[in-house]
């Protein structure tokens, strides 16, 4: 997984990994989370990747916009 920038310097969000139709994010509590196309929707998760490339902005989204819409817990 890829360490997330954090350049807000507040996020909650530690590591990520993007995959064609998906994102695995990891937070600061340990707990890591798969987002996909089919539970998430495609527009949604491409934004993901998009913040979390920029390494700023996920946590916030993910928690105004895409809440509990994950597909799974990892752990």
């Amino acid at each position: 997984m890829e360490r997330y920038k954090n350049l807000g310097g507040n996020s909650s969000v530690v590591y990520y990994e993007i995959y064609p139709d998906s994102i695995v994010v990891q937070f600061n509590t340990g707990a890591t989370y798969l987002y996909n196309y089919s539970r998430t929707g495609k527009a949604n998760i491409e934004q993901m990747k998009i913040l979390a490339s920029a390494g700023e902005g996920l946590g916030s989204f993910i928690n105004t916009v895409v809440r509990n819409a994950y597909e799974r817990k990892i752990r």
